[in-house]
């Protein structure tokens, strides 16, 4: 346990800013990736992990290239030649 909670005089919350795009941004802007992960967590809702791994597997996929950008870079390589 800290003995300054700065996170709550400063009035942010860090940690979940930084897990979440879909909570509570800084300046009131949404994420760069806030609705590929709204998509995601909809599709993810109520079915369970396992069923959620097939159903919802292009909506994950989506997720994790706006976060990453594994697929654009290894796109961009090809082109440039790199």
């Amino acid at each position: 346990m800290p003995f300054l909670d700065l996170q709550n005089k400063i009035g942010i919350d860090v940690d979940k800013w930084m897990l979440l795009q879909s909570s509570k941004q800084p300046f009131c802007q949404a994420g760069r990736c806030h609705s590929f992960e709204k998509d995601w967590v909809e599709c993810v809702h109520g079915i369970g992990a396992i069923r959620a791994k097939k159903e919802c597997k292009v909506e994950f996929e989506d997720f994790l290239e706006c976060m990453h950008r594994t697929k654009t870079v290894s796109e961009l390589r090809r082109h440039i030649g790199a």
